[in-house]
């Protein structure tokens, strides 16, 4: 009993250094620590093998120095020393065995970890396509989410929350708030990124301004905005559109439309061709939304994209949700049959630049689909925010 005593000091010195949060369950700050049960069960051994070592070393100097005595009483002294001096080399033994299991189980669980890792939409703010095709590109509240060949990844950068989202030739514009912890200031204004958000350049409005809708033509990076305040840029609310990557901005006048915009999508050549999405259609604008049309009326149009060729696409609720394709030119529209959405709707659609009948949409249940044949069939990716990995044969 007493040998167990003189063990359990040192063992209960080292829990009292261990981290509060090592045995904290449940509390508010337990997801920022970030690190497995494992990882602090190998920084306990870490220091037990540290103390082991420093007892082992000063009672072994103990008896070292009662090594010639004569006395009685100091080779009884000594004798219990050496004893209490097994006892440590065994707990140093232990501690070295008790490292190198906890460091495996660290180093398994992190391999498990980024093997079955799940990839979750905790909102989702946009939707585009990696400028090779290869990527449907997710903006997700918590950085940017990446889906292909029926695998989910977590791009590589800060956890941006991203608003505003537009993927164009050679990237993408956005607006947001930055990542917790993050150097970047808040809100971003407008930011342009040409490495899938690894970094980014700060255009305008930098700590000044968070544009929820926000579209940029593909190649002809055209900017419009829909200003919900005045700020230093922009005198009042409405539509402002800069054709020279924010340096200038011009007011539109919108002519023709009263109604709260929902949606927006410019022309991906012609900067001069933008849509506006309403609660009873879509306006058409072609000469920098000074003055808008009215060409669809079918109901809450909740989402517009352009593709490469001008076509228009519309996501809207009419009764139930829809998706049209409508050619500017001849203004005939075709509906796209989609799977059925319970109480939701489409939230931003996408097409694949190289692949033109690939086509992508979010719902606003964070339902994601796919279709590599023009819409004729659909694949979902992604259930209420959570990744849908495809199964290898």
């Amino acid at each position: 009993m007493r040998a167990f005593k003189q063990l359990i000091y040192p063992f209960s010195v080292g829990i009292a250094l261990l981290p509060t949060k090592a045995f904290a369950h449940g509390g508010a700050e337990e997801p920022s620590a970030g690190l497995p049960l494992s990882m602090y069960g190998l920084v306990a051994m870490g220091l037990l093998l540290i103390l082991f070592v420093a007892f082992y070393l000063n009672v072994k100097k103990k008896v070292q120095a009662l090594q010639n005595v004569k006395k009685n009483e100091d080779r009884k002294k000594r004798e219990q020393l050496s004893k209490r001096l097994q006892l440590i080399k065994w707990g140093w033994i232990l501690s070295i065995v008790g490292v190198v299991i906890t460091g495996s189980l660290t180093v398994m669980g992190d391999r498990l970890t980024a093997t079955e890792s799940e990839v979750y939409l905790e909102h989702v703010h946009g939707l585009g396509y990696s400028a090779d095709g290869k990527r449907i590109v997710i903006p997700a509240h918590d950085g940017l989410k990446s889906y292909s060949d029926g695998h989910w990844d977590n791009v590589e950068g800060e956890k941006h929350d991203y608003m505003g989202f537009a993927a164009v030739d050679d990237g993408f514009y956005s607006s947001g708030h930055p990542a917790p912890g993050s150097d970047k200031k808040n809100p971003f204004g407008v930011v342009k990124s040409t490495d899938e958000g690894k970094t980014f350049k700060t255009l305008d409005l930098y700590e000044e301004m968070d544009f929820h809708l926000m579209s940029v033509g593909y190649q002809s990076h055209a900017i419009y905005v829909i200003n919900p305040q005045p700020n230093s840029r922009m005198d009042s609310t409405g539509l402002y559109y800069s054709i020279d990557d924010t340096k200038t901005w011009a007011k539109s006048a919108m002519k023709g439309i009263s109604e709260e915009p929902t949606a927006i999508a410019v022309q991906p050549i012609d900067k001069a061709v933008v849509a506006i999405g309403t609660e009873t259609g879509v306006f058409l604008s072609k000469d920098n939304g000074d003055n808008f049309e009215k060409v669809i009326s079918k109901g809450q149009a909740t989402s517009l994209f352009f593709n490469s060729n001008g076509t228009l696409f519309v996501g809207g609720y009419s009764d139930k949700p829809y998706l049209l394709k409508w050619n500017v030119e001849n203004k005939q529209s075709d509906e796209i049959i989609i799977p059925d959405l319970t109480e939701d709707a489409i939230a931003y659609i996408a097409e694949n630049p190289v692949k033109a009948n690939e086509i992508t949409f979010a719902t606003f249940k964070k339902d994601v689909y796919v279709s590599n044949d023009n819409g004729g069939t659909w694949t979902k990716v992604a259930d209420q925010g959570k990744g849908i990995e495809e199964k290898k044969q």
